[in-house]
């Protein structure tokens, strides 16, 4: 079923609905312009065009697969990142435990791809999702569901809508432990954590499974506010053990991990005691896939422990000068509807004219509107109308969804593939 469903990615036909491949490429299917392995700078592909790097994708998810085994990890990559199933698929191959997402349309996305674990890194009141959710479970006995919760009330509306579903199967939920004062979802204490947990506990419709929670919104987050939060929530796990309320359980969950700070988790859940059961250590980075050139090249955890290994941008947007007004100015032709801008500006990285490629050396990207980015020059800038300029993007999660079919390109500019999005 995984592999019928994503084969049928490849037989949609190229038109207009996606920008920056070839014209000429109209009417063909997807797997058909895969099979001309055009290459991205002189196979009629029109700018802007946002590329992922074959082999630097391959390196990050390679990456991440090995962390999360030396540090006997499990690992469900946070899919809202991409929202590619191509992808949740290579991330299942490279050993993930299952895909995190947060929110139902995005869930529905995973299952129509077969994915078969989900957790839901959010809190899930929605009474038609819950009944989705709920005739998913019943059709598939593999298929497995987790999500967060974090107050009674959300129980009480979570157990009236699957009663009134008549689920046979318990909904899986973790307590969601909050990072503090002034963050953002989350139980804020120890004792109302007891009280949400005592409401799943009488709810027949749910199953209390174990704990999790996000360190990346602690307030003020530095290594040792992190690693206390975490034990925070170990130490909940623990409690939570204690009082019997995993009772039955083939498996506890722990659960916690962005990008940011997955080295801490590896530390903190190492130091984590046995349980009454197993305990499913799962961390949720999803930016990894293609990190950036901003953003995450800045927070990485590698950066911290280099030994570990590291992450490469395999974003590449290309763009080209259409203007240049002034010695100190000029314009390419991608914009906000191109480029993630929510974080940092795109960087300009590198100018390719005549089929050579060159440092972008002083050239700033300064601003953006809605289809030109705004671009300072020096003297040292080399840089001519006509030119493509290859801009690195900062914050994955708002550059993926900007483009809905991305060409795959080897080192050498060929199209080895296209990462279809959902979102």
């Amino acid at each position: 079923m995984v592999l019928d469903a994503l084969a049928r990615l490849t037989e949609e036909r190229v038109d207009h609905r996606f920008k920056g491949l070839p014209p000429d490429a109209a009417g063909l299917t997807v797997g058909e312009l895969a099979a001309q392995r055009r290459n991205l700078f002189t196979g009629g592909f029109t700018t802007p065009v946002l590329a992922l790097s074959a082999e630097r994708l391959e390196h990050n998810l390679a990456a991440l697969e090995t962390y999360a085994e030396r540090h006997g990890l499990a690992f469900a990559p946070h899919g809202k990142t991409s929202m590619a199933p191509q992808l949740f698929q290579r991330q299942i191959e490279r050993g993930a435990w299952g895909i995190t997402l947060a929110v139902p349309h995005q869930a529905r996305v995973a299952r129509a791809y077969g994915i078969r674990r989900i957790f839901l890194a959010n809190e899930l009141v929605d009474a038609a999702a819950l009944r989705w959710v709920a005739a998913e479970q019943d059709a598939d006995p593999a298929f497995r569901f987790v999500c967060y919760v974090d107050s009674v009330r959300g129980v009480e509306l979570m157990d009236a809508a699957l009663t009134a579903s008549a689920a046979s199967r318990p909904v899986d939920v973790v307590v969601e432990l909050g990072a503090g004062e002034g963050a953002r979802t989350g139980v804020r204490t120890e004792a109302e954590c007891a009280a949400v947990a005592d409401a799943v506990a009488g709810a027949r419709t749910l199953r209390l499974v174990g704990v999790a929670g996000y360190e990346g919104e602690v307030p003020g987050a530095d290594p040792e506010r992190v690693r206390a939060w975490l034990r925070r929530l170990v130490a909940l796990a623990v409690d939570f053990d204690k009082a019997g309320r995993f009772a039955g359980l083939d498996e506890i969950v722990v659960s916690a991990g962005g990008s940011a700070w997955f080295d801490a988790v590896a530390d903190v859940f190492a130091e984590a005691p046995e349980l009454s059961a197993p305990v499913l250590k799962l961390l949720r980075s999803g930016a990894y896939v293609s990190h950036d050139d901003g953003h995450y090249e800045r927070l990485t955890p590698f950066n911290r422990v280099p030994r570990e290994g590291g992450l490469e941008p395999a974003f590449r947007l290309w763009t080209q000068v259409v203007s240049r007004p002034t010695a100190e100015q000029a314009f390419t032709n991608a914009g906000k509807r191109d480029a993630a801008y929510d974080l940092d500006l795109p960087v300009a990285k590198v100018v390719r004219r005549g089929g050579a490629e060159r440092p972008a050396t002083g050239i700033e990207v300064t601003g953006l509107s809605d289809q030109h980015a705004w671009l300072r020059t020096s003297g040292e800038a080399d840089l001519e109308v006509g030119d493509w300029v290859g801009l690195g993007l900062s914050h994955p999660c708002t550059s993926f969804d900007k483009w809905v079919l991305i060409p795959v390109a080897e080192a050498d500019g060929t199209v080895v593939d296209y990462i279809r999005t959902f979102f």
